[in-house]
């Protein structure tokens, strides 16, 4: 495998599109959750409202989360160079890990003003979480079709998963690399490879 870039140094690397994925699970079964504990006060707007209402907010956050940054998501792609011979590939599984355990805070107050929520409209904020998590799962079916025309698998330095960096395309887009689709223990999409 060529070298991408000089003087870089060793890097650990993770697979752009399971970062995306790793949030999809527990929002959306978190969401289901909250969605169904949220139809036990009748609330402001009546069960049927609130429910009715859930639906329409489901569907918007999942269009809106599928479809935000894919500009951004596109320039890393055109930006991405070959990684080094000795990057390191991160595990499907600490990845997602490493994900989940970075915003297990912000997922639990998710959670949490759903429940709140429920007062005034029942299950729409569980439905919100649930659309959001559909919404990533929509977005790493879209990087997986990427990466199969590209028959190239994105990555990015393992340090953007935590602290300020945020994630894949927060503030830049710079640092992501290509390998074959071949590399690593996931299939095009984040999916585990079968």
């Amino acid at each position: 495998m060529a070298r991408g870039g000089t003087g870089r140094g060793r890097r650990a690397l993770v697979r752009v599109a399971v970062v995306v994925r790793a949030g999809a699970a527990p929002l959306w079964w978190w969401g289901v959750v909250a969605a169904a504990a949220g139809l036990v006060p009748p609330g402001l707007t009546g069960r049927r409202i609130g429910l009715y209402g859930g639906v329409l907010l489901y569907a918007l956050a999942a269009a809106l989360t599928a479809y935000a940054r894919r500009a951004r998501y596109r320039a890393g792609q055109a930006g991405a160079v070959r990684a080094a011979r000795d990057d390191i590939l991160r595990d499907r599984a600490v990845t997602v890990r490493a994900w989940r355990r970075g915003h297990r805070w912000w997922l639990a107050l998710a959670v949490l003003a759903a429940l709140g929520s429920a007062f005034a409209a029942p299950a729409a904020g569980g439905l919100v979480l649930a659309g959001c998590g559909t919404g990533l799962w929509l977005k790493a079916r879209w990087l997986g079709r990427a990466e199969r025309r590209a028959e190239a698998l994105y990555w990015l330095p393992a340090d953007r998963l935590g602290g300020r960096g945020g994630g894949p395309v927060s503030r830049t887009t710079e640092g992501w690399a290509t390998t074959g689709t071949g590399a690593g223990d996931a299939a095009p999409g984040g999916a585990r490879r079968r």
